[in-house]
C-alpha cells in the first residue's frame, strides 16, 4: 500500500475518484498546445493557433516542467496566425492546400 500512496503523493494524484492535478495537468496542457500549433501550420490555423496560445500560456502560468515544450507550442501558435495573414494578404482567402 505504501508504494501507491507515495506514487500519489510524486505525480500529485489524489485518492479514489479524484483527478489528477498539479503538474500532470500542465504537461499535458504544455504538450497539447505543441501538438495544436504544429497541426494548425498544416490545417486549420484559424482555429488550432489561438487555441495553442491559450494553452501554453495557461501551463506557462501555472509552472510548467516542460517550459521548453509550451514556449515551442507558443511560437507555433503565434507561427499559425502569421501564415493565416500571410496567405489572406496574398491570396485573398483563409484556407490553403498542401498539394494545390
Amino acid at each position: 500500500m505504501r508504494l501507491t500512496e507515495s506514487r500519489r503523493r510524486e505525480t500529485g494524484e489524489q485518492g479514489t475518484g479524484g483527478r489528477p492535478t498539479g503538474r500532470r495537468d500542465t504537461e499535458g496542457m504544455a504538450v497539447a498546445s505543441f501538438v495544436f500549433g504544429l497541426v494548425g501550420l498544416l490545417v486549420l490555423n484559424f482555429f488550432l493557433g489561438p487555441i495553442a496560445i491559450v494553452l501554453a500560456v495557461m501551463a506557462l502560468r501555472r509552472g510548467t516542467p516542460r517550459r521548453f515544450r509550451a514556449l515551442l507550442g507558443l511560437w507555433l501558435g503565434i507561427a499559425d496566425i502569421v501564415v493565416l495573414c500571410v496567405l489572406m494578404a496574398v491570396n485573398g482567402t483563409t484556407s490553403w492546400g498542401m498539394f494545390g
